[in-house]
């Protein structure tokens, strides 16, 4: 088999692999095998076609790498409950937490609320902030 086929296959396995562990990590050597594979269809040696599919990798990796990492960084989602946590809602019924009640509007659903202090009763119509959701029911603070 031909230096540049095995090259090309080492690439291919090496993107597939990329595509399915997301980080962003043998995608530069999967672009110096690449290279390698395009020096090796000019019969460039296989000295020459090693020392570029290192110098390539490595010179991908320092580059892409660390913006690679800036961007997931910004991407941390928050889903389900942990999402409202921090949020702002409105009081739509009084809470008291020793009388057993209290709503708030929470990103437009209507949640059983507490207050995270228990001797705190705060009326309708205050804003409050979302400290902690247990279960179906949301901690809040004014």
């Amino acid at each position: 088999m031909d230096s540049w086929a095995i090259w090309l296959i080492i690439a291919v396995v090496l993107a597939v692999g990329e595509i399915a562990t997301l980080g962003f990590f043998l995608a530069p050597f999967a672009g110096g095998a690449a290279v390698a594979a395009i020096l090796a269809a000019f019969d460039a040696g296989t000295t020459i076609e090693a020392a570029a599919f290192l110098v390539v990798s490595l010179v991908l990796l320092a580059a892409l790498r660390p913006l690679a990492r800036s961007h997931q960084k910004g991407r941390a989602l928050k889903m389900g409950t942990a999402a409202l946590v921090g949020q702002t809602a409105i009081v739509m019924e009084r809470i008291a937490n020793d009388e057993g009640v209290g709503c708030v509007k929470l990103d437009g659903e209507i949640w059983t609320a507490r207050a995270y202090d228990d001797d705190a009763i705060i009326e309708p119509g205050t804003k409050v902030h979302v400290l902690e959701i247990r279960g179906a029911t949301a901690l809040v603070s004014e």
